[in-house]
């Protein structure tokens, strides 16, 4: 028998992009790519259904307010400290570490200190090839990129490039500095799918 998608359980895999600003649209043609289903995370109600959940990179501080103008900050929150795999890229990262800095941090579940365009502003941004986990070799577009200054106990560094932190993992939470989902490169994403597995 040939399976269509991925599967999780006795189901289809349900991935949901948290669809506010940002992003968005970059990781959902991602995940079609290799077949697995997607939802536009914009309500409560579609956090009930997902099996995982990307936070896409974008503007943090508009998408912190934007998490309480569409009243998602606690169910996200909740479902994540409740072990959902999460994947945050960029700003995705910011709004899920516990420390950014001067600033109020936003979701606060991931055991890091971020510091925001750690890599400087537009003119800032570049692309890389480097190690991720495992994996050798993969494109890291950075864009206005954060990058982790303090990790804590329990957190993986995946991968460090010019001596800066730029991914991470605490148990269900996976963070990138880069933008896997504007290239061809799906080592990041199949990653996190079998995260959720």
């Amino acid at each position: 028998m040939k399976i269509i998608g991925w599967q999780i359980g006795d189901g289809k895999m349900l991935i949901g992009v948290l669809a506010l600003q940002g992003a968005f649209r970059e990781h959902i043609l991602a995940l079609e790519k290799m077949e697995i289903d997607t939802i536009e995370v914009k309500s409560n109600d579609c956090i009930k259904e997902i099996d995982g959940l990307i936070i896409p990179g974008g503007e943090s501080t508009t998408m912190g307010k934007l998490l309480d103008s569409f009243d998602l900050r606690d169910e996200i929150k909740k479902r994540i400290l409740s072990g959902m795999p999460v994947w945050g890229t960029c700003a995705g990262m910011i709004l899920l570490a516990k420390d950014i800095g001067k600033e109020k941090a936003h979701l606060k579940v991931m055991n890091i200190r971020v510091k925001r365009n750690g890599y400087g502003r537009q003119l800032g941004s570049f692309i890389s090839k480097g190690k991720f986990a495992n994996y050798t070799n993969v494109s890291m577009p950075f864009i206005r990129a954060p990058y982790i200054e303090k990790v804590g106990k329990n957190v993986e560094v995946l991968s460090i490039i010019d001596g800066k932190i730029v991914a991470a993992r605490e148990n269900n939470i996976l963070v990138t500095s880069f933008h896997p989902e504007i290239t061809d490169d799906l080592t990041v994403l199949e990653y996190f799918v079998k995260m959720i597995e």
